[in-house]
């Protein structure tokens, strides 16, 4: 099996978004139709599974933000850890600025969400929600608006967000995650112990690491903390060696097999299912509430600011280099796709909020904020790209 280039990741990752668009959009239409009731019921529809001693009951949508989205975060973990040691990640030239432009896009959207949560009516809990980048949308909006532009930048991007999704869990694990249960957490602890044990046979059968996954998703869930979590540590565990001299390694072989289902089925259902909300509960107040204002601020307004503040003051001060060939303009530009926070936002936002005004709220904020902020910066790089070709 042939190993993908970085490029032909993100030329999945840009097509993906289309699909995600489409979900999110059919949701929505679907929520306000006349069999909105069919819409709201299926994705509440309780499932039940139950696997020896293993039983849970959750709602569809439950079991996809637990169940689905952890095998979305163990992808990211192989993303993270190759990129971490193989790819761009390892370059600590490279690395400082998107990490630096990560940190500022999470800090500043999230202190301009607190600043419009400040009052006695506002949500402070939410904060996390406006820090995400969603991967997919965004090297979509980046593809469709200029892809006659430097790889650089789509590279940049890609590092960032994965340096933003790893904050994201542990935003996850950190604040969302409660009610431990000792005796589940010592299993998924032992679980992830056989995954590092078997990260020194190369010759593992798959059949052992996905049974060893599931275990550890198993515990995980039933211990309090978020599946997430289990998600990317079980990805840590996994050999970035070859099994054979002539194989691609293991850890490139599971993203290989599994990204298509992630970026084209898992991710799409999730939009689905997390994205529809009824307009006919938003009156005028709600609109103006400083939950989805807050939210649509920081993710249009703060992660910009964030972003391209952060990477032009590590330029500035000679701690990072611009992306090679990359103008200020088109820099600019990417930070504002930085803040189409969708599928991530919105599922920090499902973990923040239980109650169904507050999700309408956060889902309005979200898809609101991540429209303005696609449309703008696919205004501006378009802008930059025919800049470019006119100087050319």
């Amino acid at each position: 099996m042939a190993t993908r280039t970085t490029l032909e990741f993100l030329k999945t990752e840009a097509g993906a978004g289309l699909l995600l668009a489409l979900a999110a959009a059919l949701a929505i239409v679907w929520a306000n139709s006349p069999f909105a009731a069919q819409y709201f019921a299926l994705i509440h529809h309780p499932v039940t599974i139950q696997i020896g001693d293993f039983h849970q009951t959750m709602s569809v949508l439950q079991w996809i933000k637990n169940g689905l989205m952890a095998i979305f975060f163990f992808v990211v973990g192989l993303e993270i850890k190759q990129e971490v040691l193989r790819g761009e990640l390892s370059n600590p030239r490279r690395l400082a600025l998107p990490i630096l432009a990560a940190l500022g896009g999470v800090l500043v959207p999230a202190g301009v969400y607190l600043a419009f949560n400040a009052g006695s009516d506002g949500a402070p809990g939410g904060w996390p929600i406006p820090t995400a980048t969603d991967i997919a949308f965004a090297l979509s909006a980046l593809a469709v608006a200029a892809p006659r532009l430097p790889p650089s930048l789509r590279i940049f991007l890609l590092t960032l967000a994965i340096v933003d999704d790893l904050v994201a869990v542990g935003l996850i694990g950190a604040l969302f995650s409660q009610d431990f249960d000792l005796r589940m957490l010592v299993g998924a602890t032992a679980a992830l112990a056989v995954l590092a044990a078997m990260s020194r046979w190369k010759r593992a059968p798959f059949l052992f690491y996905a049974a060893a996954l599931a275990l550890l998703w198993a515990f995980t869930l039933k211990s309090g903390i978020n599946p997430s979590v289990a998600g990317v540590a079980g990805a840590l565990t996994i050999p970035i060696d070859p099994r054979r001299p002539s194989d691609p390694s293991v850890l490139q072989q599971f993203m290989e097999r599994l990204h298509p289902y992630v970026a084209f089925l898992i991710l799409p259902l999730f939009a689905f299912a997390a994205a529809g909300f009824p307009l006919s509960d938003l009156s005028g107040d709600a609109l103006s509430g400083p939950i989805p204002v807050g939210i649509a601020a920081g993710l249009a307004l703060g992660k910009p600011v964030g972003v391209f503040g952060a990477a032009a003051l590590a330029i500035g001060l000679k701690l990072a280099r611009r992306p090679s060939d990359a103008r200020w303009l088109e820099l600019f530009g990417v930070s504002i796709l930085c803040g189409v926070g969708f599928t991530m936002s919105l599922f920090i936002g499902g973990l923040a909020f239980g109650d169904a005004a507050a999700q309408s709220a956060v889902r309005l904020g979200v898809v609101g904020g991540s429209l303005i902020s696609t449309a703008a910066g696919v205004a501006v790089l378009a802008w930059a790209q025919r800049r470019r070709k006119g100087e050319d």
